[in-house]
């Protein structure tokens, strides 16, 4: 018996859904949603993302204000902006579109925007506070994530989980925030021993390795009703793809994740949120 997909979409669409109503009452408050983000030269990925959050903006009542800039920016031009951009108060939320340009560093920049202002959870500060469990503002995937755990009622505590990703933007995050469920959490990479022993003792298993070439997680490696979030987004002949053939892991877990439609949304849907978050913070209004 095939398990249960996690409707990405959908669950995207309820946050979507709250996040209108919550600008609604901040409107009511005098306070007008706003935010800003950050293109720097023109790549085409990063354009489309950029569009895309507009978009959802608009979908919802939020503000944006769009500073496109010239690849060759240097460093100071850009800290600048950034500086600008946390003095204005009618600015909620920053997002800077990575990755940059060679000539800038894109940790000085994450690190320049206001924690109070940091939609995409990036800067030290706010890193500082997801280990600390006192984040108002999380990185937008690993807390797309949690949403999905939380919509279908999955209980985290005691559970094992293998988390194969350690990046700042996927598994740092996450392996934080499934610590502060009680969960029990193994991170896998590239240099890690035995990963198919170890996925096939996991109640949970979250991929986000984005190279089947290098990882592909296979219903072998997985037991049964085992749970798994495809993080992973990659094109193999125009097709988007995860880690996994959902097709196939559907069949011997319990819930798991489709690509495209599973994790990509709530991306999205969480920065939504986030600037919902910032402006709430900034206003000394609680949400």
């Amino acid at each position: 018996m095939a398990g249960i997909k996690i409707d990405g979409i959908k669950i995207a669409q309820d946050v979507k859904d709250r996040v209108r109503k919550a600008v609604e009452e901040l409107k009511t408050h005098g306070i007008n949603p706003c935010l800003a983000t950050v293109l720097v030269g023109d790549n085409q990925a990063s354009a489309t993302y950029v569009k895309n959050k507009h978009k959802a903006c608009e979908e919802v009542g939020i503000i944006t204000k769009d500073f496109k800039l010239a690849s060759n920016i240097t460093q100071s031009e850009l800290n600048k902006i950034i500086d600008e951009l946390n003095k204005d108060r009618s600015v909620h939320g920053i997002l800077v579109q990575l990755p940059l340009p060679n000539q800038l560093d894109e940790f000085v920049i994450t690190s320049r925007i206001s924690p109070l202002k940091d939609v995409d959870g990036l800067t030290p500060h706010n890193a500082g506070l997801l280990a600390m469990k006192k984040a108002a503002l999380v990185a937008c995937t690993p807390l797309g994530v949690m949403e999905m755990f939380d919509y279908h009622n999955i209980e985290l505590k005691g559970k094992n989980i293998v988390l194969i990703n350690r990046s700042n933007l996927v598994g740092k995050p996450l392996y934080h925030l499934l610590l502060a469920r009680d969960a029990t959490v193994i991170t896998c990479h590239s240099k890690t021993k035995n990963i198919n022993e170890l996925c096939q003792l996991a109640d949970i298993i979250i991929t986000a390795v984005g190279d089947r070439s290098k990882f592909t997680l296979t219903p072998d490696m997985i037991k049964k009703d085992a749970i798994v979030i495809d993080v992973a987004i990659s094109k193999d002949k125009e097709k988007l793809i995860g880690d996994a053939d959902y097709d196939q892991i559907i069949q011997k877990a319990s819930y798991a994740t489709p690509v495209p439609g599973g994790v990509g949304p709530m991306t999205v849907a969480m920065l939504l949120k986030n600037t919902i978050t910032a402006a709430s913070l900034s206003s000394q209004i609680e949400r």
